[in-house]
């Protein structure tokens, strides 16, 4: 275990930095765009689906930037343990390695939401912030379609990447398919669950804000999807052999950390 953290310590602190980066812009954009204070909010005061297009179109062209750099060649651009989860049942990712990259994201998430509560102070803690928490979409109900908006949204993000980085003629869009989906459900399913994906994200927020309730589904309901779409794409047989390619496409690390 040890050997392998010298050994890949990089790509660790590369998931890290990637998923610090994602909760630090949501942070900043999200208080520009809500907190009552705001000029932006308040010239968008009436139109909620108004003020998560910027968001969407933030957030979404970060991921793209981010599978596209050195930081998402080198590790592979997980920044989310369902991610890491769904590779490690491709067998594209060994088992240590793959603790440690869900250690790391869990470690970005939490580093940079405790910045955000220092930075942003009372800001970030504004009921309309709320530390940028995941919640489900209030009254009755709202946990179970939280739960199913979650699994919906992670089961077509992960299928999506499988089949476009298994793909000769999609390969190189991955990034932007990612990026776009990242976009779209900001804006549109945000209401219903609070759009997560990533139980390191909501973990982050939730610790920021003592916020623990309903924090399962963020955990359960990405996790479960991404793995039923692995075996989903390991049963269509996608394209051509993922070993074959795992270091031809973007979301697959350059240096793959190996056992």
């Amino acid at each position: 275990m040890i050997d392998k953290l010298k050994q890949h310590w990089v790509d660790y602190l590369m998931e890290a930095a990637g998923l610090a980066g994602f909760v630090i812009i949501a942070s900043l954009v999200t208080t520009l765009l809500e907190h009552p204070d705001s000029p932006v909010h308040k010239a968008l005061m009436d139109s909620p689906l108004l003020r998560r297009v910027p968001l969407g179109l933030v957030m979404g062209t970060y991921i793209a930037l981010l599978v596209y750099s050195p930081i998402g060649k080198r590790s592979g651009a997980h920044i989310n343990p369902a991610v890491t989860a769904a590779f490690f049942r491709l067998g594209e990712i060994k088992w240590w390695d793959a603790v440690f990259y869900i250690l790391a994201q869990f470690a970005g998430a939490i580093a940079a939401a405790q910045l955000m509560k220092v930075v942003l102070g009372r800001f970030y803690a504004h009921p309309s912030i709320h530390y940028v928490t995941t919640i489900p979409k209030s009254g009755e109900h709202g946990s179970e379609i939280a739960f199913l908006a979650e699994f919906v949204i992670s089961f077509i993000l992960m299928i999506v990447v499988l089949i476009t980085i298994n793909s000769e003629r999609l390969e190189k869009l991955a990034g932007l398919f990612t990026g776009l989906l990242i976009a779209v459900y900001l804006v549109v399913e945000t209401p219903y669950s609070g759009m997560s994906l990533n139980p390191a994200r909501s973990f982050g927020s939730a610790l920021a804000g003592r916020h623990w309730m309903d924090l399962w589904i963020y955990f359960v309901s990405p996790v479960l999807a991404m793995l039923l779409a692995a075996e989903v794409f390991r049963w269509l047989k996608v394209g051509r052999s993922h070993k074959a390619r795992r270091k031809e496409s973007p979301l697959y690390p350059v240096e793959q950390p190996s056992g």
